[in-house]
C-alpha cells in the first residue's frame, strides 16, 4: 500500500477521459483552476485583515460572546 506508481495515474487519467470525454476535460480545468484561484485569494484578503499574531482583544475590551448578550438581556 504505498504511493501511486505513474501506471496508478495512467488509469486514473483514462478512467476521466473515458467519462467526460475529451471536449469538456479543458472546461473543467478552467472551472477548477478558477476555483482554486478564488480560494487563494479570498484566503489572502483573510489573512492581510489580521494582525502577525492574529485578531486579538485589547486588554481593557471585555469580549461577548452571541449567547451570553442574550443572557443578559433577559
Amino acid at each position: 500500500m504505498g504511493s501511486f506508481s505513474i501506471f496508478h495515474w495512467l488509469i486514473v487519467l483514462l478512467i476521466v477521459v473515458l467519462v467526460f470525454g475529451t471536449k469538456k476535460l479543458p472546461g473543467i480545468g478552467k472551472d477548477l483552476g478558477n476555483a482554486v484561484r478564488g480560494f487563494k485569494e479570498g484566503m489572502k484578503g483573510e489573512l492581510e485583515g489580521q494582525d502577525k499574531n492574529g485578531p486579538q482583544a485589547k486588554p481593557d475590551e471585555k469580549v461577548v460572546h452571541e449567547d451570553d448578550a442574550d443572557d443578559t438581556k433577559k
